[in-house]
């Protein structure tokens, strides 16, 4: 015979149990999206890394990252890694492996914030970074970068760069500027050896720079740098001061070296072409005077035309200036019974100014 008071407690134990049950079932089926693969919303890595040795400098620069690996924009990059690998310059540089927020075998040299970014620049999408810590000459350099968004997830590592790190060449020589009419024509030496003192090796080209006023940066003028160790600068105004100079790069089959700059040259672009003559110049004695017209110069530039006058067989004396349009003067310093000989130039507008021959020589009486 069973107890009632016993059965009671069982029955009332199994329906406790059986609404957990149904409890922690619901719990378990509530509506959630699909889960989203963690990898997918990590930021990509960063692309398009150049280097290139400057100097005593590693140079070296790559593209921000805009968008994640599933390709949604990436709206909160925070900061980037450089990591760099010394190796010996045989066989193929090593993997980079992201594990535990660092790539293993590579040291971190900078971290770059996308807010205060110094000592890097960042300019548009391109970042640049200047690596001086215990370079080598000879040996490899091995750099990739990482990124990383706002919740310091970290994207893979970049593609390799690898930059050789090679001895620069020194300053090209005897740097020389001659001006002329919109142009500056220039000249150098190539340097005598490489900046370490070692003989030249591989191929010379040269970056030519400008820049305006006594003083300021200066930025390159060749697209590319030049084989040739001339070159004439046509994109120039004339009175205008502009100061050069010139480095070389060395290209070698293990990569590229920009050398230090030569010393500054100034050189000022003027017009030393001068206008054509005027023309057609008549001289008629009046009671005031003598009264002189001619044709005007065919040239737009001309700034003045000087008239010129000689006593009987005396040379010629410049007496008075007008400006153009000009063409007519009258000299009311003559005397009468004597006889005149004219003649009329244009002068530019350059800072030194260009004058013309002279027009068609006349000559007048007094009576």
């Amino acid at each position: 015979m069973v107890d009632g008071s016993s059965a009671t407690r069982r029955r009332r134990a199994f329906v406790g149990l059986t609404a957990l049950a149904v409890v922690a079932v619901l719990a378990g089926c509530g509506k959630k999206g699909p889960p989203v693969a963690p990898e997918r919303r990590l930021p990509a890595a960063p692309a398009s890394l150049t280097g290139v040795v400057d100097g005593d400098v590693i140079v070296v620069t790559w593209m921000l990252p805009k968008s994640r690996v599933d390709g949604t924009r990436l709206r909160d990059l925070s900061r980037m890694r450089l990591y760099r690998r010394q190796e010996a310059d045989v066989g193929p540089p090593k993997p980079a492996m992201l594990s535990e927020g660092q790539v293993v075998g590579y040291e971190e040299i900078a971290r770059i914030t996308t807010a205060t970014p110094a000592p890097a620049t960042i300019q548009g999408d391109t970042v640049t970074w200047e690596d001086r810590r215990a370079l080598t000459v000879g040996r490899r350099y091995v750099y990739v970068v990482v990124a990383e968004d706002s919740d310091a997830r970290s994207s893979a590592p970049s593609e390799r760069l690898v930059v050789t790190f090679l001895a620069p060449p020194a300053a090209p020589r005897n740097l020389a500027a001659a001006a002329g009419d919109k142009q500056v024509r220039l000249r150098w030496e190539a340097p005598a050896a490489l900046a370490d003192g070692s003989p030249l090796a591989g191929e010379l080209r040269y970056v030519v720079l400008r820049g305006t006023g006594p003083e300021g940066a200066l930025a390159p003028i060749t697209p590319q740098p030049v084989t040739a160790t001339t070159l004439t600068d046509t994109a120039v105004e004339n009175d205008t001061t502009y100061r050069y100079a010139v480095r070389a790069v060395r290209v070698d089959a293990a990569g590229v070296a920009r050398g230090s700059t030569s010393q500054e040259i100034v050189a000022t672009p003027a017009r030393t072409t001068p206008p054509r003559p005027p023309s057609g110049l008549v001289a008629v004695p009046t009671p005031a005077g003598v009264r002189l017209a001619w044709t005007a110069s065919p040239d737009g530039d001309v700034a003045l035309y000087a008239v010129y006058r000689a006593t009987g067989a005396g040379p010629f004396v410049r007496i008075g200036n007008t400006v153009p349009p000009n063409t007519l003067f009258t000299d009311r310093d003559v005397s009468r019974g004597d006889r005149y000989r004219y003649a009329v130039t244009a002068l530019d507008r350059a800072r030194t100014p260009n004058e013309s021959a002279r027009s068609n020589e006349v000559a007048v009486s007094l009576p």
